[in-house]
């Protein structure tokens, strides 16, 4: 099995991130040998990152927050990833990048792909993400979900928000093929140790 795991990436309140999370939790489920999990920030209350030695330094002992290694770990039984990232103000939300850099070696060499909102779709909000995953040795893919302004208005209007997400299901169905073939490569290119 290949666990993938959707990062819902915004804990403000009456937020919108938790409807495309679950839509592509939902899509997920829809795929053979796929282990689908939501890791939603709101259940990991990570404390601003404040630690002398950095994540990525080797041998650094397991840091000793309880929610911080409840998150390590989640991220280190994770094959893949999907961040559903909000755009605030050009670029993603500051409790998603907090909880981004309490965590290095368990994102190396995995997959991540993306499902955005906001502005222009949130695709300034990927654009750093990505650049972000190449940092910590991810494997950014190419395709993503950009949600058309529409689909957040619904949200905002109390309009039909899974008539509006089922826009964008071909964009789903083709950030998942692409994502779900390097989870597999990856995968077995991990186990062998290269």
């Amino acid at each position: 099995m290949t666990t993938v795991s959707i990062i819902i990436g915004s804990t403000r309140e009456a937020r919108f991130g938790d409807k495309p999370g679950r839509w592509i939790f939902d899509h997920l489920g829809r795929r053979a040998g796929v282990t689908a999990k939501l890791l939603d920030l709101r259940d990991y209350p990570l404390p601003f990152f404040d630690q002398a030695v950095p994540p990525a330094m080797p041998g650094r002992p397991p840091y000793a927050n309880e929610v911080v290694q409840r998150w390590t770990a989640a991220i280190g039984a994770s094959d893949a990833f999907i961040v559903v990232a909000a755009e605030y103000n050009f670029g993603p939300p500051a409790v998603l990048k907090n909880a981004i850099d309490w965590v290095y070696p368990e994102w190396n060499r995995k997959p991540v792909g993306f499902v955005s909102y906001g502005a222009a779709g949130g695709t300034r909000s990927v654009q750093q993400l990505r650049e972000l995953a190449v940092e910590l040795q991810m494997a950014p893919i190419r395709s993503a979900v950009h949600l058309p302004r529409e689909t957040l208005m619904a949200h905002f209007t109390g309009g039909d928000i899974p008539s509006a997400l089922a826009k964008s299901d071909a964009d789903a169905d083709r950030l998942l093929d692409d994502l779900l073939w390097w989870a597999n490569a990856l995968k077995v290119a991990r186990a062998g140790g290269t």
